[in-house]
């Protein structure tokens, strides 16, 4: 199959314009005939259940929790990026159009981003009217600050808690639809199987999390809005619940997973403490704002933080990259961060931290400044370490975060199959190799309420109403059935090893040779490696209770089952991009700075990898990438 991105034609300011004219419609009459399934309930599938419902279509909307107010959307503290140039320091939606584009090391497409920073500015005036409590200067305006990868100030957030106040605007939006009777919300449900008919999405099958039923559901679209899979890690910033299982059935059934070896080590972590915990907590970016990043100039210091005079403190990003400082991209943070931790001058009882220093800026702006930033996200430190950020520099570390892999979409979100649709964190489509902070809750809600409203009607104007999948049919039968037999066959198992010492030990492969940094021969041992974790964990794996009943056990089985399947398609899909880009650091090709180096004239593409059986056996695709508005040039922020 060839990839077609469906491009609009004109230029790039004019694209998404040409599109919305010229796209087919569906009578307002007509749409009340079309059901939609959205799988997930965060920014994305919040936003899109709930301007679909708005519109008048017939709403299925499935989560894995008990509300969709516990999406991990919510986690993503920090703050939105909109082109409204408040502070009137230079932005313009060119800009931020540029910024998201180099901040990805040119590994995204064009047309995408730019529809992106357009959009940015709808954006916000939504979720003003929705009642959003974005922070406010003085005379009442919306205030902002700045985020890694860019020279000015263009992030909207409501103190350390932006995702989650974006989140709730969406949940009352879709609340409005579901009392309406719109939409149709189905809680603690897991999606286990796309249903294909002619060719085309016509529904899933899904297992409800509580009493263990496996359930049909038909529709005329399927809208997939289920996030990253960065807890393939195990250790990740990610809520752990979250996982790829939705998507990688949707690979099985032939829509081709992209860049999956594209992964975002966030560099403002609270740094691993020992070997019992399950997850990372993220800082947020925010706190570079006024935080200053440095360790002790010489290696093995082990004196207090405030015992250090100034002249022995090496502020590395500031001396290193002086245009930005600490607001240089994730990934170059995180390395760099790596780098001084790898030469001896980490700090902590670990050694794998540095520290993020407040005093200049409380000194200067005063704490009640500093606290009314980001008091919510001290107190959360303090919590968690025992540690007064107020009087002491925190300890950081960079962690797995965000995916910029998943499942590829054209320019209208559809995927390889059609009538799937892809939304938010779970594509590949805006971020390239490395996304810049503030970025994912602009794509989650331009995807949901502004992009499927006119893509997806696109789609079902073609498609003759009432002719969604019967769930009586043999393709939902067969589909039930291989889900069914999956649970029973990881039941049969009665193994020796927990469900958790499989997932740490996929963890630790993936972050040795698939982490920060990666090379040929490491990446090739990860393949072989995890190859043979999973097939120990099909004949070792002990997985307690039974199908009939709740069984948290039984869920994480299946999504760690699909992580040994992922993470060696990561292995290999990083192995043949012979280059470093973002995110995607390989040893071999680096500047003599230590910077990351592409090769365009190889590997400016997109990869799209199609299921064959095995990971290793995955069929690669290429969609190459057209630069016409965008000169590639070294990435640089020095």
């Amino acid at each position: 199959m060839s990839l077609d991105a469906k491009v609009p034609a004109g230029p790039i300011a004019d694209k998404w314009d040409n599109y919305k004219n010229t796209t087919r419609l569906v009578n307002p009459a007509n749409k009340r005939k079309y059901t939609v399934i959205v799988v997930g309930t965060g920014l994305a599938g919040g936003s899109a259940a709930a301007t679909l419902g708005e519109l008048g279509y017939n709403v299925k909307a499935f989560t894995i929790l008990d509300s969709p107010r516990r999406a991990h959307s919510i986690a993503a503290q920090g703050g939105i990026n909109a082109a409204k140039n408040y502070p009137n320091d230079g932005d313009s939606i060119w800009r931020l159009f540029y910024d998201t584009v180099k901040g990805g090391d040119y590994r995204s497409r064009e047309a995408n981003v730019y529809r992106l920073a357009q959009i940015s500015n709808t954006i916000i005036d939504q979720c003003v009217a929705q009642g959003v409590p974005f922070a406010r200067e003085y005379g009442g305006l919306l205030d902002n600050r700045s985020f890694g990868g860019a020279q000015v100030s263009r992030t909207f957030y409501a103190r350390g808690q932006t995702g989650q106040q974006l989140l709730l605007g969406a949940y009352q939006a879709m609340s409005r639809q579901i009392e309406a009777g719109q939409v149709e919300m189905f809680s603690r449900r897991e999606m286990l199987d796309l249903v294909i008919e002619d060719g085309r999405a016509t529904g899933i099958v899904a297992r409800n999390l509580v009493d263990g039923k496996i359930e049909r559901h038909s529709a005329d679209a399927v809208l997939l809005c289920t996030g990253g899979y960065g807890n393939v890690y195990y250790l990740s910033t990610n809520a752990k619940n979250s996982n790829v299982t939705a998507a990688w059935r949707c690979y099985k059934r032939g829509a081709y997973f992209a860049n999956p070896c594209f992964t975002q080590i966030h560099p403002t972590c609270i740094p691993v403490s020992g070997d019992y915990q399950s997850k990372l907590t993220l800082m947020s970016e925010s706190l570079r704002n006024d935080g200053r990043v440095w360790v002790p100039k010489n290696a093995g210091d082990t004196r207090r933080p405030q015992d250090i005079p100034e002249d022995e403190r090496d502020y590395y990003l500031e001396r290193r990259y002086p245009s930005f400082g600490n607001l240089v991209p994730r990934d170059v943070a995180s390395r760099a961060a790596k780098k001084e931790t790898d030469a001896g001058r980490g700090v902590g009882e670990t050694q794998l931290a540095v520290y993020l220093d407040f005093a200049d800026s409380i000194n200067r702006l005063g704490r009640d400044t500093i606290e009314a930033r980001y008091g919510n996200l001290f107190e959360m430190y303090q919590r968690i370490t025992d540690e007064n950020p107020y009087e002491v520099p925190m300890r950081i570390f960079p962690a797995v975060h965000y995916t910029m892999g998943g499942l590829w979409v054209d320019y209208e979100l559809q995927s390889t199959v059609p009538g799937l649709f892809v939304l938010g964190e779970a594509n590949y489509s805006d971020h390239g190799a490395n996304r810049l902070g503030a970025s994912a809750l602009m794509q989650g809600l331009a995807d949901g309420y502004f992009v499927i409203p006119y893509t997806l009607g696109n789609y079902l104007a073609g498609i003759t109403p009432g002719t969604a999948g019967d769930v009586s049919g043999e393709a939902f039968r067969s589909a039930e059935e291989e889900a069914t037999d999956r649970i029973q066959k990881l039941l049969n198992v009665n193994g020796s090893r927990t469900i958790m010492d499989f997932h740490r030990s996929l963890g630790k492969l993936v972050w040795d040779h698939i982490g920060m940094a990666r090379n040929a021969d490491g990446l090739r041992l990860a393949m072989d490696e995890i190859r043979d974790l999973r097939e120990q964990f099909w004949q070792d794996v002990r997985v307690p209770g039974e199908n009939s009943t709740y069984n948290k056990s039984l869920e994480f089985a299946g999504r760690v089952a699909d992580f040994l399947e992922l993470g060696e398609l990561m292995a290999r899909d990083a192995l043949e991009r012979e280059e470093s880009c973002g995110g995607h650091f390989r040893e071999e090709y680096t500047s003599p700075e230590g910077e990351a180096m592409r090769r365009d004239d190889e590997f400016a593409y997109s990869a799209a990898w199609e299921f064959n059986g095995t990971p290793r056996d995955a069929g690669l695709h290429k969609e190459q990438l057209e630069f016409e508005n965008v000169k590639l040039t070294t990435r640089s922020y020095k």
